[in-house]
């Protein structure tokens, strides 16, 4: 009777993750076109210590970039409208934080394009489906 009732804990707790994980808060991002670099970075480190998921479906730009340091790729799918637009931030060190969280395959792309400047690299299908899955 004991081990049945174990049994029963076991897989009413397994059930409660399971519908816990189906129910992940997902994020959608478009129209985004950044701000202030630090704020962006507290902002997604938040969401991702919530576990969210990300639906990336339309431009995310400029500071928009740093939930890519935050947010795990796989947590993250994008729809064919989806873009990133890279470019160098006002400031060295918000340049720093973005540069830094980028992947190193994010990073090889955005150097095989010029690196950040101030002018934007703008990343679309097909590329993205290169790091993210669709949605």
């Amino acid at each position: 009777m004991r081990h049945l009732r174990l049994m029963v804990a076991a897989a009413a707790v397994c059930a409660a993750l399971a519908n816990a994980a189906a129910r992940a808060e997902t994020i959608n991002v478009y129209d985004d076109h950044g701000g202030i670099v630090p704020e962006y970075d507290a902002h997604w480190a938040a969401l991702a210590a919530r576990g969210v998921d990300v639906r990336i479906v339309g431009p995310c730009q400029s500071a928009c970039t740093i939930l890519l340091a935050h947010i795990p790729y796989d947590h993250i799918c994008v729809t064919p409208q989806a873009r990133f637009g890279f470019h160098q931030a006002k400031f060295q060190r918000s340049t720093d934080m973005l540069w830094a969280g980028y992947s190193a395959g994010i990073r090889a792309w955005i150097n095989a394009r010029g690196g950040l400047t101030p002018d934007f690299k703008w990343m679309g299908a097909p590329d993205t489906y290169r790091f993210f899955r669709k949605c």
